[in-house]
């Protein structure tokens, strides 16, 4: 299957990292930032499937594959990616043309399946929605298992730390925006923390930030004095466990 090409197409770069690191033990890929640039690696080169993100800057997903159709510039399948996730999201994304949808957090399982599926051109596929059954301890390392089916400890350790630094600068990044009441861009910092400990498994800090987001989303802009300090505090809790190599001891 390593003959085979995928396109990641997503304005975070942590995002890519990670799915990166999934996927490339099993197929070639390239990245792109945004729907422009992935228009344009797609008009250059052979892919075989593109994992499009929908919220990006500059060109959206549904207009990045929008343009890809009129313009006739691929027939390849194109799978939407996205924090939208009950069944209706679903069946939109697939009326504007997708192919298919992986809600967000990413499952590492879910994302090869789902590959797989289309690359083998499979006739029949049961979309099976299972509440993660880890969501109460710190880390779900089932996540680190998947990944260790497909890459090196030495590999998933430098995806944690980098998220740990990234993860350190946007929450330096909320708290400046706190202090001048910037709700809108607090609520984006938030949702790149959300999407990508809930990718990783690391459920303190996704649990936080999902409740933050929320906060922001229903316009409960007051007293945020709280929701930062424990913002802070589960990262430091997550820093000790990755420092110390608490989480990946026992795989050594």
């Amino acid at each position: 299957m390593k003959n085979k090409k995928v396109l990641i197409v997503d304005d975070n770069a942590l995002n890519r990292k990670v799915f990166e690191n999934v996927i490339g033990h099993n197929y070639f890929f390239e990245s792109a930032g945004d729907g422009l640039e992935a228009i344009a690696l797609l008009k250059e080169n052979e892919y075989d499937i593109v994992l499009m993100d929908i919220q990006m800057p500059k060109l959206d997903g549904i207009s990045c594959l929008k343009i890809i159709k009129e313009e006739e510039i691929t027939d390849i399948p194109v799978i939407a990616i996205s924090a939208y996730s009950n069944q209706g999201d679903r069946e939109y994304f697939l009326s504007t043309g997708f192919d298919d949808f992986i809600a967000k957090p990413v499952k590492p399982k879910d994302l090869l399946e789902t590959i797989h599926f289309h690359l083998n051109h499979q006739k029949n596929r049961v979309i099976i929605s299972e509440k993660d059954k880890d969501i109460d301890v710190d880390i779900n390392e089932s996540v680190i298992q998947q990944l260790l089916k497909y890459h090196s400890l030495e590999n998933i350790k430098s995806v944690y730390k980098d998220f740990l630094e990234e993860a350190e600068n946007l929450t330096e990044e909320i708290k400046l925006l706190a202090d001048f009441n910037k709700f809108e861009e607090i609520g984006e910092k938030l949702h790149i923390l959300k999407g990508n400990s809930g990718t990783l498994g690391i459920n303190m800090m996704y649990k936080v930030t999902t409740l933050f987001e929320n906060k922001i989303k229903n316009s409960s802009k007051v007293a945020l004095t709280d929701d930062i300090d424990q913002l802070e505090t589960s990262l430091s809790k997550f820093k000790t466990l990755v420092e110390n190599d608490k989480i990946f001891i026992k795989y050594e």
